[in-house]
C-alpha cells in the first residue's frame, strides 16, 4: 500500500493558479460527477477566501489515479501566511512549485522554494497559464532554473521535471508542440517523479500533527501524516506534548479523504494522511506514538513574526451598542483558540488588563484575524501595526522585506521616488512588455501605507508583492503621515450642512446621517495638523428663510476604509474601532483638552 501512496503540496505565489489547479485535477481524477455543479475553487471554502480570492488555510484532499492514492495539500500563495505553507512541507514527499507562464517567479515563489529545498524535497516545476495573453514559458523556465541556483539546490533537486499546464482550461503537456486536452501528463510526471513515504511499517506508531480542527460532533481533531507503523480505530496512543510529557488517550475516530470528503476509515498505515478523533488537549507540532514506545518527532521551525498590534478592550462612547463579545476575558480566550491553529501567532499580555499585544507575519495575517473576530461578534479597537525589533551584541535590527512593484513604465519614476524616503534600495529593473518590474529591498516599516500611496500614485494600476528577506541593521527614521485628520468635537448625527462646509477642508471618510463622537475621525485633514470640527450642526431657522430652503447640496461620495486601509491610515496617537458592523477611526485620547497637553 505504501509504495503507491504520493504524497504533494502544491505552493506558489499568490494568484498563480493552485487552487485551479486542484480543481482540474480533482476533475480529471473523476471526483466530480458529471452532472455535479461545482464551484470555482473549491477547495476555498471559508467566506473570507471566496470573497477575497485568495487561499488563506493549507487544505489537504486526495484522488486516486489508477492505482496511486495522490494525496494533496493545497497551500496559501500570500507571504503573510507563510506560516502554513511551512508547517505542511512536513508531510509531503515533494512539491509542485507553480509558477505563472507571464509573471515569472515572484517573491513567495522565493520563499517557498527556499523552504522545500531546505526540507531537501526535490520539486516538480509546473509553468501554468500558458494559455495567457504574452504567455513566456521558455523564459520563465530560465528564471526558475536561476531561482534554484540561487537558493544552492542540490544537483537533484536542479534536476527538476517540468510539466506545462493552463488549469483553467484543464489541459497540461510536457512539450510546448504536443497538444494535449487532459491534465494526463500531469498525474504521469507526479507518479514517476514523487517517492513514496520513506516511514518504516513495522516500527512503532508515529504520526506527526500538522493540522487542528474541530468538530461539532467528535470534538478537536487532529490531521497528519503516519511516519512510522500503523494504528487502528480504538487503539489506544500516546499524545507527545512539546515539552516532552505524555498523554495517553484512545482514538475515537480514525478519517481518512477520499476526494474533498472525510470518510471513517478502520485503520492507516505509513505514509497515510488522516485525521484523528479523541484528544482533546491535541497541538500543532506534536506527536501521537505508540503507547508503549512513546517517540516524539521533531518539528519543523516556524519563521518569527515580523509585525504587531495591540488588540484592545473597545471603550468608545457606542462600545457595546453591535457586539455581543466585548470583554478582556472574551478577547483573551479567542486569542487563545486561534494559537492553537495559527502557528505563526503569538499572543502576549501587557501591563494593561485590557490590551493583548499580538504580533503575526504581516499586516494581512492579523487583519484577517480581526476580520473573523467582527464576523463572530467581537468588538474592540486595534492600534498602528508596529514592527519588531531584534538586539543582536548590542546593534538593533530591523526586518527587512523583499518587494516586487509591476507598474506601466511611465509610472516607474515616481515609484523609484517613492521609495527614497521609505529606505528602499533597488536590486533590479526589468521591462516585461508594456510594464516594468522594479525589485528594491526595503524596511518592513516603510511597506506601512505605501500600497496605497502606490495605487494612487500608478491610478490604480501598480501591482505590490513582498515577502519577508533577513534582519538588517536599523536604517533610521521614515517620515509618517503626511496630513492630520478631521476629528469630531461632540456627540451626534452629521448633516449634509455640516459635510458640505467641511468637503474644502479635505477628503471626507463618513456621509451624511451617520453617528459620531467626540474624539472620531471623520477626514483627513488637507493640511499637516488635525483639526476638531462640528459635522453634526444643521441650518438655523431665521424670520427671513426656512432650514431647509437653500441651493441644493451636493456632497461627493466618501472614501470609506476597508480594514486594512484603516490599519495603514492610523497614526501613533490613533486607533481602529472594529465592530461587526462598523469600522471607525478614532483618537487614543478622546479629550480635546487632554490630546492638546500631549
Amino acid at each position: 500500500m505504501q509504495e503507491s501512496i504520493r504524497n504533494i503540496a502544491i505552493i506558489a505565489h499568490v494568484d498563480h493558479g493552485k487552487t485551479t489547479l486542484v480543481d482540474a485535477m480533482l476533475k480529471h481524477a473523476g471526483v466530480f460527477r458529471e452532472n455535479e455543479a461545482i464551484t470555482e475553487r473549491v477547495m476555498d471554502s471559508n467566506d473570507l477566501e471566496r470573497e477575497r480570492g485568495i487561499t488563506i488555510l493549507a487544505k489537504n484532499l486526495s484522488v486516486h489515479h489508477g492505482r496511486y492514492k495522490i494525496n494533496i495539500v493545497d497551500t496559501p500563495g500570500h507571504a503573510d501566511f507563510g506560516g502554513e505553507v511551512e508547517r505542511v512541507l512536513k508531510m509531503v514527499d515533494s512539491v509542485l512549485l507553480l509558477v505563472d507562464a507571464l509573471d515569472g517567479p515572484m517573491p513567495q515563489t522565493r520563499f517557498v522554494l527556499k523552504k522545500s529545498l531546505d526540507l531537501g524535497l526535490k520539486p516538480i516545476v509546473v509553468i501554468n497559464k500558458i494559455d495567457r495573453p504574452g504567455a513566456r514559458p521558455d523564459e520563465v523556465v530560465d528564471m526558475v532554473f536561476d531561482l534554484f541556483c540561487e537558493l544552492q539546490a542540490s544537483d537533484e533537486q536542479l534536476d527538476f521535471a517540468i510539466v506545462y499546464t493552463s488549469a483553467k482550461l484543464g489541459y497540461a503537456m510536457l512539450d510546448l508542440n504536443a497538444k494535449s486536452t487532459s491534465m494526463e501528463p500531469l498525474f504521469a510526471v507526479i507518479e514517476s517523479n514523487v517517492r513514496p513515504p520513506q516511514g518504516n511499517p513495522a516500527a512503532p506508531f508515529q504520526l506527526l500533527v500538522t493540522n487542528i480542527d474541530y468538530n461539532d460532533y467528535i470534538g478537536r481533531i487532529a490531521t497528519g501524516k503516519v511516519f512510522n507503523g500503523s494504528v487502528k480505530t480504538g487503539e489506544t496512543v500516546a499524545l507527545v506534548k512539546r515539552d516532552g510529557t505524555v498523554v495517553k488517550g484512545r482514538i475515537s475516530k480514525l478519517l481518512g479523504y477520499e476526494g474533498l470528503k472525510q470518510v471513517e476509515v478502520q485503520e492507516a498505515g505509513t505514509g497515510d494522511i488522516v485525521t484523528i478523533a479523541g484528544f482533546d488537549d491535541v497541538g500543532i507540532g506534536e506527536t501521537l506514538a505508540a503507547a508503549d514506545n512513546p517517540i516524539g518527532l521533531p518539528y519543523v521551525s516556524i519563521d518569527e513574526p515580523t509585525i504587531s498590534m495591540n488588540f484592545i478592550v473597545n471603550s468608545s462612547p457606542f462600545a457595546g451598542r453591535e457586539g455581543k463579545l466585548v470583554t478582556s476575558r472574551n478577547i483573551r480566550e479567542r486569542l487563545d483558540k486561534e494559537l492553537r491553529t495559527n502557528v505563526a501567532l503569538l499572543v502576549e499580555d501587557t501591563d494593561n488588563a485590557d490590551t493583548f499585544k499580538v504580533s503575526g507575519r504581516g499586516e494581512l495575517h492579523l487583519s484577517i484575524l480581526i476580520e473573523n473576530m467582527r464576523r463572530e461578534g467581537f468588538e474592540m479597537a486595534v492600534s498602528k501595526p508596529e514592527v519588531i525589533f531584534r538586539e543582536v551584541d548590542g546593534r538593533k535590527l530591523e526586518p527587512m522585506e523583499y518587494l516586487v512593484v509591476d507598474v506601466p513604465s511611465e509610472y516607474q519614476g515616481a515609484i523609484i521616488e517613492k521609495m527614497g524616503p521609505r529606505k528602499g534600495e533597488m536590486t533590479s529593473m526589468q521591462p516585461m512588455g508594456e510594464t516594468v518590474r522594479v525589485e528594491f529591498i526595503i524596511p518592513a516599516r516603510g511597506l506601512i501605507g505605501l500600497r496605497g500611496e502606490v495605487m494612487t500614485e500608478t491610478r490604480g494600476t501598480g501591482v505590490l508583492t513582498h515577502t519577508f528577506h533577513d534582519y538588517a541593521p536599523y536604517k533610521g527614521d521614515i517620515p509618517g503621515r503626511k496630513n492630520g485628520v478631521l476629528i469630531a468635537m461632540e456627540l451626534g448625527e452629521t448633516t449634509a450642512y455640516a459635510l458640505d462646509a467641511l468637503q474644502p477642508r479635505g477628503v471626507l471618510f463618513i456621509g451624511p446621517g451617520t453617528e459620531v463622537y467626540g474624539g472620531m475621525i471623520i477626514g483627513q485633514h488637507a493640511k499637516d495638523n488635525d483639526l476638531d470640527v462640528n459635522p453634526c450642526k444643521g441650518k438655523k431657522l431665521t424670520n427671513i428663510r426656512a432650514s431647509g430652503s437653500d441651493d441644493a447640496i451636493k456632497l461627493s461620495p466618501p472614501r470609506i476604509l476597508t480594514l486594512e486601509q484603516a490599519l495603514e491610515f492610523i497614526d501613533d496617537d490613533e486607533l481602529v474601532e472594529v465592530t461587526p458592523k462598523s469600522i471607525r477611526l478614532r483618537k487614543k485620547e478622546l479629550d480635546p483638552n487632554r490630546r492638546k497637553r500631549k
